[in-house]
């Protein structure tokens, strides 16, 4: 309503999804005005059935929820970028129940505030997943740092300068315990984590090997610096690929694939080597258990470290460690690629397309 020459008259518009309608309710000639605002309505997608074999499109449900004003010491969170992981894929099944919101990371935006350690206009790294708008007590949500560099996309904060760059960071440094002049393999290498493992161990002065599954991710590692990189899916010989990459074998192996690539990479590993596995993605949607070959006699006789990790674990260290990444990335060491979708709506098809290896660095949606 629109107050005009004295009478009040009434102006009716259109709220898009996710905005804050101003109603203003009034008596008699307009005294006693009471404004109220309607409920912020979140886009979220649901996992409507637990994934069998590769997700398809008919196990989410894209679903409109009403989100309240914040109440005192809240926040109301407006997505800017979400993050699409391989690890949501086996996480999906041991911690979600069908009908939750699928689990995930973004960065956000706060729209409305009632918490003064979160004013409008700043921007948060929450795991809310994919939602479009969350109402947050502010203990679930974290301020990105505060010398976040100007140049630099916020969207970073999901991958290099994040928990992708994280897990390469600990994965080097406090499984494999890299040291200068040791030969590093890295599989799945130009993903969000492998990129990042590679760049990190040349940083540290070692030399790295990695693999990946395009022509176009292979040049791309060469870009990066890598001393040697092949696609694992057209060499003759998974095996005789490895032992040219590095005739005298490997110090240290960061396995983000599993599987039987990993059944071939281990019997070349050096006296005393370590790996470091981070994830198993060539497993993730088998619908069937695989069975490879036994490696312990090898684990024995050469003396190995086989360690499985998760990033969360040096959770305490992060303060330290994210300045140390962007440092890195000042300096020209550390480059980053992301490949960028676009819609809310394209959640489900970009999650898909990142588990089919279709991106180049780290998947990331744009809302």
């Amino acid at each position: 309503r629109h107050f005009v020459g004295g009478v009040w008259q009434r102006c009716l518009s259109l709220a898009q999804p996710g905005s804050a309608l101003d109603i203003r309710a009034v008596t008699g000639n307009g005294h006693n005005c009471v404004k109220q605002r309607t409920m912020v309505q979140a886009k979220t997608w649901i996992l409507r059935k637990h994934f069998e074999g590769f997700p398809k499109d008919s196990d989410f449900e894209l679903r409109v929820q009403q989100v309240p004003e914040p109440k005192d010491g809240e926040v109301l969170l407006e997505a800017v970028f979400l993050s699409v992981d391989p690890y949501m894929r086996p996480y999906s099944r041991a911690r979600m129940k069908e009908g939750d919101v699928m689990i995930g990371t973004q960065i956000a935006k706060v729209i409305q505030s009632k918490n003064p350690s979160f004013p409008v206009g700043s921007h948060v790294v929450t795991r809310h997943g994919w939602r479009t708008h969350t109402l947050s007590d502010g203990t679930d949500i974290t301020r990105l740092l505060s010398d976040w560099p100007q140049d630099c996309p916020m969207s970073l904060a999901l991958g290099t300068i994040g928990m992708p760059g994280l897990t390469a960071l600990y994965g080097l440094e406090e499984v494999c315990q890299i040291q200068p002049g040791e030969m590093v393999l890295v599989n799945a290498a130009a993903g969000a984590v492998g990129s990042v493992v590679g760049q990190i161990a040349k940083i540290k002065g070692c030399k790295v090997v990695g693999c990946a599954g395009t022509d176009a991710k292979v040049s791309y590692l060469k870009e990066l610096g890598f001393d040697h990189a092949f696609n694992y899916k057209t060499v003759t010989s998974l095996e005789e690929a490895l032992r040219a990459a590095s005739p005298d074998g490997y110090d240290c192996y960061f396995d983000n694939v599993g599987g039987p690539f990993s059944s071939v990479a281990i019997p070349q590993m050096k006296q005393f080597g370590r790996i470091a596995v981070c994830g198993s993605i060539s497993l993730y949607n088998d619908s069937t258990p695989q069975t490879g070959p036994f490696v312990q006699q090898h684990m024995v006789f050469k003396q190995l470290k086989m360690e499985g990790f998760i990033v969360g674990r040096w959770e305490h260290k992060s303060a330290e460690s994210l300045p140390r990444l962007i440092s890195w990335m000042k300096e020209g060491k550390l480059k980053c690629q992301e490949h960028i979708t676009t819609g809310f709506e394209n959640m489900p098809a970009a999650f898909m397309g990142m588990l089919k290896g279709d991106n180049i660095g780290k998947a990331i949606i744009k809302i």
